[in-house]
């Protein structure tokens, strides 16, 4: 049992290896991500906020992961320009796009109690 789980977090680290690798995006939100975390030694934010702040930080890298995923099983299944495979890429980049839009606005409203007021 322990070997599996040894197993399984070490797939779990070659995907992050992979997606960072291969996947520009997911390095700029990579780098939003530690200035994130970098700010919770500046800013005093409440236990609830630095929550909150984690948590959308690994909701937009999730969603990144799952777009690379997703994308790279369409190009295995239909190499050629497809029109659903299409759909299903614009769908899966837009999920990423909601996502990191209402972080970014959850995110500011959480910045703005403590630099503007």
């Amino acid at each position: 049992m322990f070997k599996k789980l040894i197993f399984s977090f070490r797939n779990a680290g070659n995907g992050l290896v992979t997606v960072w690798r291969e996947e520009f995006n997911f390095k700029i939100d990579s780098l939003v991500a530690i200035l994130v975390f970098c700010s919770f030694f500046y800013i005093d934010f409440s236990y609830l906020e630095v929550a909150i702040l984690i948590f959308l930080v690994g909701f937009v890298l999730a969603a990144e992961i799952a777009n690379t995923a997703i994308e790279d099983l369409c190009n295995k299944v239909e190499p050629h320009h497809d029109q659903m495979i299409g759909k299903i890429k614009d769908t899966m980049g837009a999920f990423v796009l909601v996502s990191a839009i209402t972080s970014v606005a959850v995110g500011a409203i959480i910045y703005a109690r403590h630099i503007f007021i």
